[in-house]
């Protein structure tokens, strides 16, 4: 089993009692672990009547308005003489004057009067969201009215395929697995109709699960009899691989048989692309060039074919969980190529020696060789809290946006100490959004911290 943890910029949210100091902590980056947490703290303050409070506007909206970011804009127009404090409020809801309604924080730390620019990230595209400033000093509190409010970008390219529960594998096939070498799967591994005998991986090779129809195979540890799992997943598999075939609009102009065939030194913008005949790759590399939300679809009549030693590179922040190659036939990946996306393939696939790839082979009839050096699920999108509310006194409910068919963990910790961490829960999604129900979270407690990572 390979675990893999995701980075991501520290989310917070609120969830709690109303309480006049809402101040979170700041935002950071982890290198293993994308963790997302609320903080609500209570503090009261004397008036003094000779003091002005603070005046605070969302004036000049969002601006730099991508797919998952945005700079958040306003004016600290007065602080009334005293140090006050600034902080922004995001969220899809508009959460009004109640800290606890809004789904994101973050302190600016004390500001003097001036323009205000907050640039946040992790955003789902094409939402709408509002957004408010808050400040503080010692004489009075007060929100910028009212909300501002904006819309992301829709991310480039089209909507991603839907891989349903075939996301969990690295292969699958629809006859034999074969290999001649030593190459690593990171990923599960399956074969159905076919019997169990004719997935030819050794065990060793798979940090992950073999799925077979029957016992007739090599045993293990990680080999697993499951031919209802199976019939699921290439059920699933013909799902993608006809969305993927018969996505729309049909591609035209440059979209349409691009390098007339031949991919090689092409630089590709995220979009669906179609190709009439058998697709090359060969004599030089292809580059995708887009965003880590943006989407490449080629949709290829015959075969896919790429040459030896060639590379598919991603640039810009391009993933390959994003990039799906349907293959009318079967394709073949040569000699030291590196690959990247996701094959759908009607016929066969093969990896040659000293190939790799970021993505996954499925076949629906016909069988895999895997004679690469390594091949890899593609890194799945960190998870990212939604919502955290509490709508009872003897619970508080999670809702995170997450990839379904991988390990999920969620965890909490009252006061953000790393020995104090505890998971509350191990599910593997179907779906997303994906909702849990925290009945530890009771009306009691001042404050509780939420994270959450996927393991693969």
């Amino acid at each position: 089993m390979k675990t893999r943890t995701m980075t991501d910029a520290i989310k917070a949210m609120t969830y709690l009692m109303p309480a006049k100091d809402a101040q979170a902590p700041p935002f950071s980056r982890t290198k293993h672990i994308s963790l997302y947490f609320a903080l609500a703290v209570a503090a009261m303050t004397p008036h003094r009547i000779w003091a002005a409070v603070p005046a605070v506007d969302n004036a000049n909206g969002a601006s730099n308005v991508l797919a998952v970011s945005a700079t958040l804009c306003g004016t600290l127009t007065s602080t009334g003489t005293f140090a006050t404090r600034v902080y922004l409020y995001w969220g899809e809801a508009d959460g009004g004057t109640v800290f606890g309604n809004w789904a994101h924080t973050k302190s600016l730390g004390i500001k003097t009067a001036g323009p205000l620019s907050v640039e946040v990230a992790g955003l789902t595209p094409n939402r709408m969201y509002n957004y408010r400033f808050f400040a503080k000093n010692q004489d009075g509190e007060v929100w910028a009215s009212p909300a501002a409010n904006f819309q992301t970008l829709n991310s480039a390219g089209p909507m991603p395929i839907n891989l349903r529960s075939t996301a969990r594998f690295t292969i699958l096939a629809g006859a034999a697995i074969t290999t001649m070498g030593e190459g690593v799967i990171n990923g599960d591994v399956g074969a159905s109709p076919i019997s169990g005998s004719a997935i030819g991986i050794p065990p060793p090779q798979v940090n992950g699960t073999i799925y077979a129809v029957d016992a007739t195979g090599t045993q293990a540890p990680n080999v697993v009899v499951d031919p209802v799992l199976l019939t699921a997943a290439k059920g699933d598999l013909t799902l993608a691989y006809i969305e993927a075939r018969d996505k729309t609009p049909v591609p035209t102009g440059t979209f349409l048989n691009p390098g007339a065939g031949n991919l090689a030194g092409l630089n590709l913008i995220p979009g669906l692309y179609k190709f009439t005949t058998t697709t090359l790759i060969t004599g030089d590399d292809v580059t995708l060039t887009g965003g880590p939300n943006d989407v490449w679809i080629f949709q290829i009549k015959y075969d896919l074919q790429v040459g030896s030693m060639v590379h598919v590179i991603l640039a810009g922040g391009a993933q390959a969980r994003n990039v799906y190659w349907q293959v009318g036939t079967s394709a073949t990946i040569g000699t030291f190529a590196v690959f990247k996306g996701t094959i759908l393939a009607d016929q066969a696939i093969t990896m040659d020696t000293s190939s790799t790839m970021e993505g996954r082979a499925l076949a629906f009839e016909a069988g895999v060789v895997f004679n690469g050096d390594g091949g890899d699920l593609p890194t799945p999108a960190v998870p990212e809290f939604t919502a955290i509310f509490r709508t009872n006194s003897i619970s508080a409910t999670v809702v995170l946006q997450t990839t379904p068919y991988f390990l999920l963990t969620l965890q909490t910790c009252p006061d953000l100490l790393l020995a104090n961490w505890m998971t509350v829960t191990n599910d593997t999604p179907s779906a997303s959004p994906w909702t849990y129900i925290d009945f530890a979270a009771t009306e009691t407690e001042t404050q509780r911290f939420y994270r959450a990572f996927l393991t693969q």
